[in-house]
């Protein structure tokens, strides 16, 4: 616990993580932060799967995609400055052949869909309440790609904006899959761009529409003071990047920790110590050249991973246990 801040206390969630669960986070960087600190610990999440998600808007209409998984094609993409683009996903997906480009989202897309449509738990961070609408169509576009500023007519939503879009989703997603749990979360991260007050009108503008959503849907949808806990416990310095706007690395993983200590049950708590143990020895450098060392040191952490499996025989960590397989078999 930090000492001498303002504490946010957060209740009790009415349900809890386990690694049985299958978790899906959606939204700005900072739902990349949460969602990999669960990769991390052998979750099985899957984290943006349309890549960085700014607004409430954006959001949704991946939701809508992953309910109703169509496949992307060419006609969907635009070609600017050498690459292929989609005004649905993030720049990530870009690429100069329009195939490989497809691929990306058309893989994602399949794999993000079972998430939620068979899913546990859904995290939902907002990052603005700015949206920026293709001035052709008047439709709202995940990312422009950097095309010029004046395709786009820029707007701010409204509480009632975000609140009925959501409302609207939140019942078709339940019609899939009625036991998902929401979780939703406004980013830290200020977009100064807008000036200290408008982020501030922003932010609060989130922050009214989870509030709403939250008092419509009491027990299926919560919400995590990730915005709160930044500004409020975390208000030194010290906890944010060399930009002064993104969360430091300490910042993050203090609020994955308030964020765990919320949502995990102590048996979930206690077994990713020791996940928390064997990432330490997936991390280790090899220091040395005397391969008989390392090879003893492959194999204990091995051993490790076999001892967590049996343990807890939902962690994702194949990909790894494989890897050092491999590895051993070359010695």
């Amino acid at each position: 616990m930090i000492s001498y801040c303002t504490y946010v206390k957060i209740p009790e969630s009415p349900f809890k993580i386990t690694y049985k669960d299958r978790l899906l986070f959606l939204g700005s960087c900072f739902a990349d932060n949460t969602g990999s600190k669960a990769a991390e610990y052998r979750f099985n999440a899957e984290v943006n799967p349309f890549g960085v998600l700014y607004n409430p808007l954006s959001v949704s209409s991946a939701c809508r995609y992953m309910l109703n998984p169509k496949p992307f094609v060419e006609d969907d993409l635009f070609f600017y400055n050498g690459a292929y683009h989609s005004f649905a996903h993030h720049g990530r997906f870009s690429d100069a052949s329009p195939g490989r480009c497809l691929a990306g989202i058309n893989e994602s897309l399949n794999r993000a869909a079972t998430y939620l449509r068979t899913g546990s738990c859904l995290a939902v961070t907002f990052g603005t309440a700015y949206v920026y609408r293709l001035g052709s169509s008047g439709a709202a576009v995940a990312n422009c790609h950097k095309l010029p500023e004046s395709e786009f007519i820029r707007e701010r939503l409204t509480v009632s904006d975000i609140t009925d879009e959501w409302s609207a989703l939140l019942d078709e997603i339940w019609r899939i899959n009625p036991s998902l749990k929401i979780i939703f979360t406004v980013s830290p991260v200020r977009h100064w761009k807008d000036g200290a007050h408008l982020n501030q009108v922003s932010k609060s503008t989130l922050l009214l529409a989870e509030q709403a959503l939250t008092g419509q849907y009491p027990g299926q949808v919560m919400y995590f003071p990730a915005y709160e806990l930044m500004m409020d416990e975390l208000r030194d310095y010290r906890f944010y990047a060399d930009d002064m706007i993104h969360p430091s690395p300490p910042a993050i993983n203090y609020i994955w920790e308030r964020f765990s200590e919320t949502y995990m049950d102590r048996e979930t708590l206690s077994f990713m110590k020791d996940v928390e143990a064997v990432n330490k020895s997936l991390n280790h450098r090899q220091l040395t050249s005397d391969n008989e060392a390392y090879k003893q040191f492959l194999m204990q952490t091995l051993f490790k991973i076999r001892q967590l499996r049996e343990k807890n025989p939902y962690i994702c960590i194949s990909k790894e246990e494989k890897e050092i397989e491999e590895r051993l078999e070359t010695y």
